[in-house]
């Protein structure tokens, strides 16, 4: 391979475009910082982010997001999107998510997504993480519009927290 055409394909993997040509990376930054927090990633609790306040995060402290095309039902990012935004998947054998502190464990549930795996939700809201937020405390896909859609962090009651 010509040493030009080797650049080209080693920027092809590493970035992609969504179907609105959005750049979507697969390369975000030093992994270098404050250490994840001790929970299971199947639990949902509260977790302060700057600017934005309580907001659900995973056991790890890992802020939790929804996808507004979702409108309180199944899943509808599949593909590039599930791998830029992982679904919160509930491990095989695990019979429920786990409420942590601040949740309310009646909003707290589950959605069978298209590929067969079990996806917690909060108020019928699929949740996902963004790559991106590496540390507790980040929500840098805040207010992001990406892959069809927009993204949010979600409140104590369910509810997208719209602000930035």
């Amino acid at each position: 391979m010509v040493p030009g055409a080797a650049l080209v394909a080693i920027a092809l993997v590493l970035t992609a475009c969504d179907n609105s040509g959005t750049a979507v990376h697969s390369s975000f930054g030093p992994t270098s910082g404050p250490k994840l927090e001790s929970g299971p990633t199947y639990e949902v609790k509260l977790g302060n982010v700057a600017g934005l306040g309580p907001v659900l995060v995973t056991g790890q402290g890992l802020t939790l997001y929804l996808f507004e095309p979702d409108h309180q039902s199944r899943s509808t990012c599949r593909g590039l999107c599930a791998v830029q935004w992982p679904p919160l998947i509930l491990p095989k054998g695990t019979p429920a998510p786990i409420a942590g502190p601040g949740i309310k464990a009646s909003l707290l549930g589950t959605s069978v997504r298209a590929d067969g795996t079990t996806q917690i939700t909060y108020n019928r809201w699929p949740l996902y993480r963004w790559l991106p937020d590496l540390h507790p405390g980040q929500a840098t896909g805040q207010g992001l519009h990406n892959l069809g859609g927009l993204w949010y962090v979600v409140n104590a009651a369910g509810s997208a927290v719209t602000t930035r």
